[in-house]
């Protein structure tokens, strides 16, 4: 499995099986300030890798993102998805719908983005499940269930 995740600054930290995690940068919460989504930026290089992330369960799919930052359910993020050798960028505006925390056993610390229900979430859930046709249903483990 062959993943990368790099956050607006770039700061990494390393996760399991393979995968490069990044927490999500953004704006320090401020009260009264205005804030902005984390942004994101993940690069799935491999099928394997793909089928680890794709969150097939959630009703508009979503992806798994390695991350060592703390997330809270429902907070807005911004992912920039590139997928194999495609060359096509995905922008999606997302929010986190699932949570692995740090140190949960044999499970890479990340948080799940629920895919939006735009041309975006759609255009991006048809080429995932394009590029893994029937290994959906195989029911191996992945970064989620």
């Amino acid at each position: 499995m062959n993943t990368e995740v790099t956050g607006a600054r770039g700061a990494s930290v390393p996760g399991a099986a393979g995968l490069a995690a990044a927490g999500g940068i953004g704006a320090p919460t401020v009260p009264g300030a205005a804030s902005r989504p984390n942004v994101l930026s993940l690069s799935i290089k491999d099928q394997a890798g793909l089928y680890a992330a794709y969150m097939p369960f959630l009703h508009r799919g979503g992806i798994f993102v390695p991350s060592n930052r703390p997330f809270r359910l429902g907070e807005q993020v911004f992912l920039v998805l590139s997928l194999l050798d495609r060359p096509q960028k995905y922008q999606i505006a997302g929010q986190v719908a699932w949570i692995t925390p740090v140190g949960t056993p044999n499970k890479t610390p990340g948080i799940g983005i629920h895919l939006p229900d735009d041309d975006n979430g759609r255009n991006l859930r048809r080429a995932v499940e394009e590029i893994l046709g029937k290994t959906i249903e195989s029911g191996r483990p992945s970064q989620t269930l």
